[in-house]
């Protein structure tokens, strides 16, 4: 099957310039400082239109595919990994939790760049087992007040707004401790945390461009219109979009991976040993092929599950797949190519070990490389009892 059509390679071409000539400077200067992605790019982000691709076009977005999506996210975390993520519209994972009202308000300002968003959700005790989360919504007055503490939030002091998981009722029964959960859109002055939550930046190895928080949120007050959908129903929400937030997870370690082969390469053929350039040399070639075999057995099946998403086509059984593969194949890629580089890989002056701390993390964040398998494995042999 031919996906590449000519619109997907344009596409493809314009999101390679930008990466290569615009972000990729930033983030060869920026990251070895942990530096936040600046201002600037953001605008550039925004009026490229990539914080809105798949906003629909009736809602100011470019309405395009997954596949799309994933072709540009590709080409960004190519440069710069943060960047292939800050595209990440988390209003849409809620999206269809809103009223009509709340998609007109929020989704033309999110496609334009102007209301960014974090996600909150993992606790110290809870991460891939989002059921087991403990901070409560207690109902009063005109709104909500939440209590508890959160871990791994993204961006939470330069969004616009966090969406916020919280349980608002017990659950019904063991069997369904997914249930009584319910979503929080917190809108907040950009640059600082809400007033009235406080928290600190977690000190993290990579993944550098925006900071990740732990919160603490101490009867913080929110509206009752802040809740997005309907009350304990916020599971189903979350996990509506799972399919493409792990195409999404594997475009940006495709990324990460051809980054570090294109860099191998060029390293390899600059670098002289025993009096000839070291891509002369037979076990290092091999493992360059092999590595960029690795690199399109990934892509090809990225834009497979791309192609299912957009056909409306369930596939959270290839989802998991390609998000598994991904990320696994990522991490052996970039360490490859550090090796490559020899000593030099271990220093920042090459950009492949800021391509091998992000691709570490792949294999942990929107499921780890073990819940994966989980889901694997549970379609082809049933649920384990």
């Amino acid at each position: 099957m031919t996906y590449m059509t000519e619109e997907r390679l344009m596409i493809q071409r314009t999101a390679q310039e930008f990466a290569r000539e615009i972000v990729l400077p930033v983030a060869n200067r920026l990251d070895p400082l942990k530096e936040d992605i600046p201002e600037s790019l953001r605008k550039q982000l925004a009026e490229m239109g990539y914080f809105g691709i798949l906003v629909p076009e009736q809602y100011g977005g470019l309405g395009l595919g997954c596949f799309e999506y994933c072709l540009i996210t590709e080409e960004l975390s190519r440069a710069w990994m943060s960047v292939g993520s800050i595209i990440r519209n988390v209003g849409l994972m809620v999206a269809q939790g809103m009223t009509e009202e709340q998609k007109s308000a929020y989704l033309p300002r999110m496609a334009r760049g102007e209301f960014l968003g974090a996600f909150s959700m993992s606790e110290p005790n809870a991460g891939s087992d989002i059921s087991n989360l403990s901070t409560r919504a207690e109902k009063v007055a005109g709104g909500w007040k939440i209590t508890g503490s959160k871990y791994w939030c993204t961006f939470a002091d330069g969004a616009d707004y966090i969406v916020v998981i919280a349980r608002t009722a017990p659950p019904p029964a063991q069997s369904k401790r997914h249930l009584g959960l319910s979503a929080f859109m917190i809108e907040k002055a950009r640059g600082s945390l809400p007033e009235g939550v406080s928290g600190a930046p977690i000190p993290k190895i990579g993944y550098f461009g925006w900071k990740t928080w732990e919160l603490a949120f101490d009867g913080f007050f929110v509206s009752e219109n802040s809740l997005i959908g309907k009350e304990g129903e916020a599971f189903y929400l979350v996990t509506h979009g799972l399919e493409t937030a792990r195409a999404h997870t594997a475009a940006r370690s495709i990324g990460l991976a051809q980054g570090a082969l294109e860099d191998a390469i060029e390293y390899a053929g600059m670098r002289e040993q025993f009096g000839a350039p070291i891509d002369t040399f037979q076990s290092l070639r091999f493992r360059i092929a092999h590595m960029a075999t690795e690199v399109e057995a990934s892509r090809q099946l990225m834009y497979s599950v791309c192609d299912k998403i957009d056909s409306g086509v369930r596939c959270d059984k290839e989802a998991a797949m390609v998000k598994y593969l991904a990320s696994e194949m990522s991490e052996r890629v970039t360490s490859d190519s550090l090796q490559i580089h020899g000593g030099a890989g271990y220093t920042q002056h090459f950009a492949v070990e800021r391509h091998w701390r992000d691709a570490r993390l792949t294999k942990i964040f929107e499921g780890t490389s073990e819940i994966q398998q989980r889901i694997i494995a549970d379609h082809l042999l049933g649920r384990a009892k």
